[in-house]
């Protein structure tokens, strides 16, 4: 594997806040467990040197900050936008990206250290966008508690995406942390046919488990919304099926449901168009045809998705969301300057209009 190009040294000037995540080659430790929910995988634990990514200004997402505490993914979604990423350090977009785990074993401490900078402004921080931080390594390495709590103790703003029914293992967490910021929590459910699941998001819990992480969420006051990602061309846009779908979306009290059809970027689309191939094979020129331009489906087929699930959403109570934005709930009101308990009582929080 390709560490070097990230690799860091001990003379290396510190990079900036929002720089890519830097570590050291030497400091790649590999290891497998023999446990049945981890056979086959193998994790390459790392020490980062900055957690803070800035989003390129040319990004059409609504955020300018992520964290991402894991590279390459189990969840083993055919489709999944992050499978380049993989290529950066010389590792497979295919099996690799589902099997090749990087674990950013440090990324509490450094996020810490880097919200506690002199020029960070508290600004919104996205997790969840690039891989699913609550996979099923997250129940091994459990990354997410300590950023959760140094995003809570500088009242931090921040969101969630997620597959992953683990995320209620913190949920006393983010109830915590909602009583000081904005907390926006969002459950990505595309679909609720259940063999078009096992075959595209096999790792994943089914989509009704990850409804019930709607419902868990909004019964503890905190708003969830429901990211319809993707809609699957020619196998989950037909009208009864989004009807389904968004009407099992706001039987669980899901805030908001937001559609996305499919987009293929390189990396994903080679894996996907394989899958198709094996799966679908009658399907493949119509895919051929409609994501001929390049990634993205063309903007009538977008348009014509996303008014069917309006539509079916204000027929079923429920509506749209502003995409990537926190969503404010009711709080317990702490006083300024306040600390959670484990915070250091020499901070002071931001003050977040």
């Amino acid at each position: 594997m390709r560490w070097d190009h990230l690799a860091d040294t001990p003379s290396a000037p510190r990079p900036a806040t929002g720089d890519a995540a830097l570590f050291a080659a030497s400091a790649v430790r590999t290891r497998t467990f023999d446990t049945p929910e981890f056979r086959g995988i193998t994790f390459h634990e790392v020490r980062a040197r900055s957690i803070l990514n800035r989003v390129p200004g040319a990004s059409r997402m609504p955020f300018e900050w992520t964290v991402n505490p894991y590279r390459g993914c189990t969840h083993a979604c055919v489709y999944c936008f992050a499978r380049k990423t993989h290529s950066y350090l010389d590792l497979d977009t295919g099996l690799g990206f589902d099997s090749q785990i990087v674990v950013k074993t440090n990324a509490a401490e450094v996020l810490r250290r880097q919200l506690g900078a002199r020029g960070w402004q508290g600004a919104h921080v996205a997790m969840g966008t690039n891989v699913d931080c609550y996979q099923r390594a997250e129940g091994r390495y459990r990354l997410m508690p300590g950023i959760i709590e140094a995003l809570r103790d500088r009242a931090n703003p921040f969101s969630i995406l997620t597959k992953g029914t683990l995320i209620l293992r913190d949920l006393e967490l983010l109830v915590e942390a909602a009583e000081v910021t904005d907390v926006g929590i969002s459950v990505s459910v595309g679909f609720t046919d259940h063999a078009l699941w096992r075959t595209v998001e096999p790792g994943t819990p089914s989509p009704e488990r990850r409804l019930d992480v709607v419902r868990a969420l909004t019964g503890r006051g905190i708003g969830c919304g429901v990211l319809m990602a993707p809609v699957i061309p020619f196998l989950g846009d037909r009208p009864e099926e989004l009807r389904a779908t968004v009407a099992a979306i706001a039987a669980s009290g899901a805030t908001s449901v937001t559609p996305l059809v499919l987009h293929l970027r390189p990396g994903a689309r080679e894996w996907f168009m394989a899958w198709l191939r094996e799966h679908h094979p009658g399907l493949v020129e119509r895919y051929e045809r409609l994501y001929a331009a390049g990634a993205y489906a063309p903007t009538w087929y977008q348009r014509r998705i996303t008014r069917q699930v309006h539509e079916l959403a204000a027929e079923f109570g429920i509506g749209p969301a502003d995409r990537g934005a926190p969503r404010r709930i009711a709080r317990t009101g702490r006083p300024a300057g306040t600390e959670r308990p484990g915070g250091d009582p020499g901070q002071t929080q931001l003050t977040l209009m």
